[in-house]
C-alpha cells in the first residue's frame, strides 16, 4: 500500500551576463539552483522565492517572472511503517534577471557559466566540437529501435540542426530532453562525460534549460535584455550581451540599424574607451518607452553572420 504526498517547491533561474558570458546563480557549489518549499507564512509565490534566494545566496532579486511548473513524481520514496510513501514535488520555477554581485549567503552560492552545463549551446565561435560526440551518441540511440528510427532521427535532426536542418537557438530545452531520453546525460544514469556538460541535482539542469530557452525567445520581442545591462553602456556591450544569451554571433551593421529603428535607447552624451582605446558613445535605455514597448512588442535583432 502506498500513500501519495505532494509538496510545492520554488526554484529560481537567476541569470546575469558578466564579461560577455551568461551566468546562473547556483547553490551547493554549482550543483543546484536556489530553491525552497512554499510555506504558509509566505505572502505569495514570488515573495517566498525572494526569501529563499535571499537566505541561500544573499543576492538581491530584481526582475522576476514565472517560468514553468514541473510536477514530476519525486525520484525517491520514503519507506515507513510497512508502507511506501510516494512524494510528488510540484516545482514552480521563476526566471530572474539581475546584474551580478557577490553572493555571501549560507548555501554555498556561486555564479557559473551557462555553457559549463550546456557546452553544445554556445555557437559564437562556430559549431562546438562536442556536438560531434553528441550526434554520434544520438545516432546510436536512434538505431536501437528500427521501428522508431526514422521518427527519432527527424527529431534529432530538427533539434540539433543536423543533416541540412538549421540550428535554432530557441530549442535548448528540446535538445536537453532528447539527450535525457537517449540516456546520454548524467541525470539519466549515464557516465560522466565533458561533452554532455556538468550535471545538476534532480531536474535542476532541465529547469535551467527551460530558462535559457525562455530568455532566448523573449529577447526577440521584449526589451528584457536591459535588465541585465548597466545604467550606461556602449552598443558593442549591448551586442555582446545579446550574443552571449543567444549563443550566436550577430551581424553588426544589421544589429545597429535595427536597434536604431526600435528607438529603445538614447545617447547619454558621455564617452568611454573600449578595448583598443577607441572612444565609444555611451547609451541608456529609454524608460519612457517601456510601457509602450511592453504592450506592442519590441524585437531585438538576431541577424546571424
Amino acid at each position: 500500500m502506498s500513500a501519495m504526498h505532494a509538496h510545492t517547491e520554488l526554484i529560481a533561474v537567476l541569470t546575469a551576463v558578466t564579461g560577455a558570458e551568461p551566468r546562473v546563480m547556483t547553490v551547493d557549489s554549482g550543483n543546484a539552483l536556489p530553491s525552497g518549499p512554499f510555506e504558509l507564512g509566505h505572502r505569495s509565490l514570488q515573495s517566498g522565492l525572494r526569501e529563499w534566494v535571499g537566505d541561500q545566496t544573499g543576492h538581491p532579486v530584481g526582475y522576476l517572472e514565472q517560468l514553468y511548473t514541473f510536477a514530476d513524481r519525486d525520484r525517491s520514496s520514503v519507506e515507513g511503517q510497512g508502507e511506501s510513501e510516494e512524494r510528488r514535488t510540484i516545482s514552480i520555477s521563476y526566471l530572474g534577471l539581475v546584474r551580478e554581485q557577490a553572493a555571501p549567503g549560507a548555501g554555498k552560492p556561486g555564479w557559473h557559466g551557462w555553457y559549463a552545463y550546456f557546452p553544445w549551446e554556445d555557437h559564437r565561435n562556430g559549431r562546438p566540437e562536442v556536438l560531434v560526440a553528441i550526434a554520434e551518441r544520438l545516432r546510436e540511440w536512434t538505431a536501437m529501435e528500427p521501428s522508431r528510427r526514422e521518427s527519432r532521427q527527424r527529431r534529432v535532426d530538427f533539434a540539433f540542426g543536423l543533416n541540412g536542418a538549421a540550428w535554432n537557438e530557441d530549442l535548448a530545452l528540446q535538445r536537453y530532453e532528447l539527450m535525457y531520453e537517449a540516456e546520454i546525460v548524467r541525470e539519466a544514469g549515464a557516465a560522466a562525460d565533458p561533452a554532455t556538460g556538468r550535471p545538476m541535482f534532480a531536474d535542476h539542469r532541465r529547469i535551467l534549460a527551460t530558462g535559457i530557452a525562455r530568455l532566448r525567445a523573449k529577447i526577440k520581442y521584449r526589451p528584457v535584455v536591459f535588465e541585465l545591462m548597466p545604467e550606461n553602456f556602449t552598443l558593442l556591450q549591448l551586442q555582446r550581451t545579446i550574443e552571449a544569451l543567444a549563443g550566436l554571433t550577430l551581424h553588426k551593421p544589421n544589429f545597429r540599424r535595427l536597434i536604431d529603428q526600435q528607438e529603445l535607447i538614447e545617447e547619454t552624451g558621455g564617452m568611454t574607451s573600449e578595448t583598443g582605446g577607441r572612444p565609444a558613445k555611451l547609451f541608456r535605455y529609454r524608460h519612457a518607452v517601456l510601457e509602450e514597448r511592453a504592450l506592442s512588442g519590441s524585437k531585438l535583432p538576431l541577424s546571424r553572420n
